[in-house]
């Protein structure tokens, strides 16, 4: 669990820095798609300011929802439950992707510092709704690449990520076996109990 944790961790970081968030009414072309990508990374990187700023409450909060902003929650959650999801209630399945949420937006500013790696995008592939982001984030001579996998709401033209990939390991696949393995041995109800305490810290 905690290895998983730190893939998302990552990939929210990677996602925080290159901006991909809340695309309102973004155009589906490669050249809006980095321009957007562009704008928002240098948002981050404006509020962040310089290394050892101290950040108030608010700051934390307005970083917190401009990270997390652009995760599909329920699509990564129904992924990782399997058929699982199908099998429980619609109540278990909204506490489930509470829980989820929570834990991946408290790991999100464990290191703020880490944001203000450069990004640069290697190549963006658009095929109908569906695209797959390939960005390069380096920091202190560290080259990071991340690999996301998005869709395109056209009802409110915005793009959220489904999954995204650290050095080829799927984030989605990786919570995906650690639940089996988890529900496999013990249950549902204890995976449940697990990030109840996981979310509670």
């Amino acid at each position: 669990m905690k290895k998983v944790i730190g893939y998302i961790f990552l990939g929210i970081f990677m996602m925080s820095i290159s901006g991909v968030v809340n695309f309102s009414h973004a155009q589906k072309s490669e050249q809006a798609i980095k321009q957007l990508l562009e704008d928002r990374d240098q948002e981050i990187k404006t509020l962040l300011g310089p290394e050892g700023t101290e950040y108030t409450q608010q700051q934390r909060q307005k970083l917190k929802d401009i990270i997390n902003g652009v995760i599909d929650y329920s699509v990564m959650a129904e992924y990782a439950l399997e058929d699982t999801w199908d099998e429980i209630s619609a109540v278990e399945q909204k506490e489930f992707i509470d829980l989820f949420s929570t834990i991946i937006r408290d790991q999100s500013l464990n290191k703020l510092d880490i944001y203000r790696s450069e990004v640069t995008y290697r190549s963006i592939d658009i095929n109908g709704n569906d695209a797959v982001v390939n960005t390069m984030a380096t920091r202190k001579n560290v080259r990071t690449p991340v690999v996301y996998k998005m869709h395109y709401n056209a009802d409110d033209g915005q793009w959220v990520v489904t999954d995204f990939s650290i050095d080829d390991v799927s984030t989605a696949d990786s919570y995906r076996r650690q639940f089996r393995n988890i529900i496999r041995k013990k249950g549902f109800d204890s995976l449940m109990e697990t990030l109840r305490k996981r979310a509670s810290r």
